[in-house]
């Protein structure tokens, strides 16, 4: 717990004497704020608020517990270490895309391809009799192509909820035609807007269609600029070359994940006497051939994702750059600062579901106002508290998703290599922002209603 010292404020009267709490580690001033943890920037004391510790575990439970901690902590810090090399080599100018572990992950694509189109033409074959035809091998033969559906190319599907159709919002469907014409990507097909604390891109459907999703929470918290920002960075993932997006090795690395899953051993009661005895050495010897598989399919999908590292990363690291170029260095770092702040996100929605509900008569409302509490909430956050999160994010290794690098690597990046516009080729002046809000209207309601 931190001490209490008393010290004479000079604002006050002469001779009063004001508490103020210390750090228990380094005896440092603290800044106390009730709404966030109080912690020591000087020594990090509290920098991540302990656990309360399982009392109902047993000291087997416990122990597996502390190795399953210190395991997760060893792949932290491995991935760390492998995003700090990435990002040292990106910021002298010396990772190309397309590298040999770019070139190594294609062929590794290829391979799992390989075997997904062989165990398809395996149960083929096993289907129709023309590989040793008997019923039995029939039934192996469906099994096959269910397991080789399973492993097929995902293309996924365009969303069917929240689209904004170019009539409804001219003016957003205007700005993303101009941000794309930027960076020089293609035009997007459609906007999705949804409740999530992010924004993203991607390619869908057999038609390939573009679409872009506003995630509204992240949205309102953003400045018009740093709203530019962010879908520059969305944008820029069509022209940055990462790999780990393509048909090809992306589909490649969940026919992994799927192998995974299949694979997964699993252990079944069985009965007593010499049937029982016999069933539980056949389960025994399937798991363990089921665990040879399954450590091959995770060894090889942490392959695949150490491959695309570097190549993926540094596209990230160019999609940020673009963004410097559409925008400047200060909205990019606020956009990426302000994507830390989903814990008050989340802090927020709950206090707002306790809330009563008005209606404009007087009685129950759908929804209180969500989106004035979020933005509130977000813009009272004290620069302690964000500079905390930077801290844990750079400690745990936190990014916006897992195909990000970490965000105070990005923010690294950027004061070491963005240089600053001194013109910004595409400005949300609060005319066209006041439109895009009025045409966002409708769906705010919408989103708002779920969320609380």
């Amino acid at each position: 717990m931190p001490t209490t010292d008393t010290i004479t404020d000079p604002s006050d009267r002469p001779g009063a004497e004001k508490p103020v709490e210390r750090c228990p580690e380094c005896r440092s001033p603290l800044a106390v704020n009730e709404r966030f943890p109080t912690w020591c920037p000087s020594c990090e004391w509290n920098l991540l608020p302990p656990e309360p510790p399982a009392e109902h575990l047993t000291p087997r439970q416990r122990r597996r517990a502390e190795k399953a901690e210190r395991r997760a902590e060893a792949a932290r810090r491995d991935v760390r270490e492998r995003s700090e090399q990435v990002f040292k080599l990106v910021a002298e100018d010396g990772s190309d895309l397309q590298d040999s572990s770019t070139v190594a992950a294609y062929a590794l694509a290829g391979a799992v391809h390989l075997v997904s189109l062989s165990v398809f033409l395996l149960g083929i074959a096993l289907v129709t009799g023309l590989l040793l035809p008997a019923w039995t091998n029939r039934l192996l033969g469906v099994v096959a192509l269910a397991v080789a559906c399973l492993l097929r190319p995902r293309l996924g599907r365009p969303a069917r909820e929240g689209v904004l159709d170019r009539a409804t919002a001219p003016t957003l469907y205007a700005l993303v035609d101009r941000i794309a014409e930027e960076v020089g990507a293609t035009k997007v097909d459609t906007i999705v807007v949804d409740g999530d604390w992010n924004l993203s891109f991607a390619v869908l459907g057999l038609r390939r269609r573009r679409q872009l999703t506003i995630g509204l929470p992240l949205w309102t918290v953003l400045a018009p600029q740093q709203r530019v920002s962010v879908l520059a960075h969305e944008l820029g993932r069509c022209v940055n070359g990462d790999n780990r997006r393509g048909l090809w090795t992306g589909s490649a690395t969940a026919a992994l994940v799927e192998w995974c899953r299949l694979t997964a051993p699993k252990r079944t009661r069985l009965g007593t006497g010499s049937s029982g005895l016999m069933m539980l050495i056949a389960d025994s010897v399937a798991n363990h051939v089921l665990w040879v598989v399954n450590r091959a399919a995770y060894g090889l999908a942490l392959v695949m994702n150490r491959l695309s590292l570097r190549s993926g990363q540094a596209a990230e690291y160019r999609a940020d750059r673009l963004s410097v170029r559409l925008t400047s260095v200060a909205d990019t770092r606020g956009a990426l600062t302000s994507s830390l702040h989903w814990p008050t996100f989340e802090t927020v929605v709950l206090r707002q579901r306790t809330l009563p509900r008005r209606r404009a008569d007087g009685g129950q409302s759908a929804h209180p106002d969500l989106w004035q509490s979020l933005a509130e909430a977000v813009r009272t956050v004290p620069p302690m508290e964000t500079e905390r999160r930077l801290r844990v994010a750079a400690r745990q290794g936190d990014a916006v998703d897992g195909s990000h690098p970490p965000t105070h690597l990005r923010l690294r990046m950027l004061t070491a290599t963005a240089p600053e516009q001194h013109r910004h080729p595409v400005v949300l002046d609060s005319g066209r922002a006041a439109l895009i809000e009025a045409e966002l209207a409708e769906l705010r309601r919408r989103v708002a209603g779920k969320l609380v």
